[in-house]
Formats: structure tokens, C-alpha cells, sequence
């Protein structure tokens, strides 16, 4: 007769390091190959990427939040939905046909932060982050914040030259998401078509399922709400000098009267916190805050975009340097 099995809820006697919650390995689908920015193809284009030196167009950052989706909503709960805040740095890109896992830190009693990560199937890291529920007083920094606080001044700008910390968004735009809203040139696909290819198909998601939701109506995917604030972000004006290809190097997406619902209106307003560079790139650091369009006008949610534009897609970027060097040795001379 087998041994029986321990009672799960049994303290264990082995010394291990704090357990993992992980989900299964998924292949995340490509949906911006025709993504166009500033009358060109973005670096999700396979002859884009190939010019920059990838080896094939990548799948979005966001894309992979779907994956933290059911683990986080174990942890935390219908909270998660309501104020999670999940913040992540990009590691390394992943295309079409590779696999991905989540791994989201099993939290102490009352904890209200975890460590997540996610890495393809032989282990090269995706992205690295944090993510919560509740409201962040009290709370260690998020990844984003943590990063943003060890940035130093960039020195020798050029294709982001135009642009200062505390520049706000040129209007107030208005967004919503219905299930089938083309969201534009920046994201060419509907939320409906989405649904179909998601990694973690949701009821509350859907037409259908959303009416039993604990909300009554149909909630964005937190992949999703990436798309809804960013299909409308050419308005803003907070954009860096063209043409240039950039790409997602990290990015916060905090609920604060969650969730977010399909078919509602928003209105977003931008404004830039941070600027950066390195060897390679040129980095902006964007808030955008969502709020009801009602009278009292609350803040729902907020979002932190760390976006960078890689110097070699910028035709002129040698010899602006050059001249932007120049004028700067000319004018301490």
C-alpha cells in the first residue's frame, strides 16, 4: 500500500529558497508585423528587424502580461483586477514559435508584492519585474521605479534632443476599446481578434462572459490596456526627431479603479518623467494617466513607458552628433 501523501498545508522540513508559482509554456503570437509609425514599418517587421541586426520581428513586451494573468489572480485575487500594478523590464526578445513560462514569487502571509519573471523554454530571460495589489504606500519600489532612480542625465542627445522631463502630452486624448475598434496604424488588430490567439483565454473577457463577471460587463486584458494607451500616443506630440525605429524596453501598468472595461471611454493625459540613453539607444520615459471622463473625473489607472529608439535606425544621427558635439565644444570654448 503507497505512503500517504503529506497533508499540503504541512510545514515543510526542507530548506528551500521561497517556492515559484509557474504557469505552462505558451507561444505568444505576432500580431504587429503590419505596424506602421511615422509613414514606415516598425522593428515588428521581419525586413526591419533583419536591417537592425534581429533575426526576425519580435513579439510585443505586453504581450507576455497575459501570462501573469491567472497566477497573479491566484495570489491576490479579484484585487488583481481591481489595483494590480505589474512593472517589467525587457530582457531579451522572443519571436513567433518560441516558448515562454511566468513565474510570479509565492508571497509571505500579507505581503502585497511579488517577483515575477518570465523565460523561454531553455532558459534565456524574458523579462524581470515586480507586481501588487493595493495602493503604494508601504510598498518597496516597483522595477520601473527602482531603474528610473538609478538613471543618470543623459549627456549627448540627438534624435530625443527635442524633448525635457516635465513636458506634458500636446492634448487630452480620448480612447475606448470595443471589441471590434481597429485601434489604428500602431496597433492593426481588433480586441476581438486578440481574444482569439490570447495565451489565457479569460470569460471575463469576452461578450459573453463579461455579464457574469464580479464587475457585470467585459474587462480589458492587461495586455490589452497597453494597446488602449498607446494606439492614440502620436497626439501627444512626445516623440523624438524621424525617421527612427524604437521598441519597448520596460513598462508599469498600475490599476487604481480597476478594472478597465471594454467599450468605455477614457480620457489619457502624457508627460515625460525620465530621459535616458546607452551605447545603442535613446530611451523616453512617458506617464500616462487614465481617468473617467464623468464630472468628478477620477484617476483609474497610470501607466510608465520606458520606450527606446535605436540610434542606427536614425538616417542623420552621426552627423548630428557630430554638430551637436561641436556646438557644445564651441560654446565652453
Amino acid at each position: 500500500m503507497p505512503d500517504t501523501p503529506a497533508d499540503s498545508a504541512e510545514e515543510s522540513p526542507f530548506d528551500l529558497p521561497t517556492p515559484w508559482l509557474c504557469g505552462p509554456l505558451r507561444q505568444p503570437r505576432q500580431m504587429l508585423a503590419a505596424q506602421t509609425y511615422d509613414g514606415h514599418k516598425s522593428i515588428h517587421d521581419d525586413s526591419t528587424a533583419e536591417n537592425l541586426g534581429l533575426r526576425a520581428g519580435p513579439i510585443e513586451g505586453p504581450t507576455h502580461f497575459s501570462q501573469f494573468d491567472p497566477l497573479l489572480f491566484a495570489v491576490f485575487g479579484r484585487s488583481w483586477f481591481e489595483t494590480g500594478c505589474i512593472s517589467a523590464h525587457y530582457q531579451n526578445m522572443v519571436v513567433e514559435g518560441e516558448s515562454v513560462r511566468a513565474f510570479v514569487e509565492r508571497p509571505a502571509a500579507g505581503a502585497r508584492l511579488v517577483r515575477i519573471h518570465a523565460e523561454k523554454a531553455d532558459g534565456t530571460p524574458v523579462l524581470t519585474g515586480t507586481a501588487s495589489v493595493g495602493e503604494a504606500a508601504g510598498l518597496p519600489p516597483h522595477e520601473l521605479m527602482q531603474r528610473m532612480g538609478r538613471l543618470r542625465p543623459p549627456t549627448g542627445l540627438v534624435i530625443n534632443r527635442d524633448l525635457k522631463i516635465g513636458q506634458k502630452g500636446a492634448v487630452v486624448e480620448q480612447v475606448r476599446m470595443g471589441f471590434d475598434d481597429h485601434m489604428g496604424d500602431h496597433y492593426p488588430f481588433t480586441l476581438r481578434e486578440k481574444l482569439a490567439v490570447i495565451t489565457e483565454p479569460c470569460a471575463w473577457y469576452t461578450p459573453q462572459g463579461g455579464a457574469a463577471s464580479p464587475w457585470g460587463r467585459a474587462i480589458i486584458p492587461t495586455e490589452m490596456i497597453s494597446v488602449l494607451l498607446g494606439a492614440t500616443s502620436a497626439q501627444s506630440g512626445l516623440s523624438g526627431r524621424k525617421p527612427a525605429v524604437g521598441l519597448f524596453a520596460g513598462q508599469q501598468i498600475q490599476l487604481i479603479r480597476g478594472p478597465l472595461f471594454v467599450d468605455q471611454p477614457y480620457e489619457l493625459e502624457r508627460e515625460v518623467v525620465a530621459l535616458s540613453e546607452s551605447a545603442r539607444t535613446e530611451s523616453t520615459w512617458i506617464r500616462t494617466r487614465v481617468f473617467e471622463p464623468t464630472p468628478a473625473r477620477p484617476l483609474v489607472a497610470q501607466m510608465i513607458l520606458n520606450a527606446a529608439v535605436m540610434k542606427a535606425s536614425y538616417p542623420r544621427y552621426d552627423e548630428e552628433a557630430r554638430a551637436i558635439a561641436g556646438a557644445g565644444a564651441g560654446a565652453g570654448a
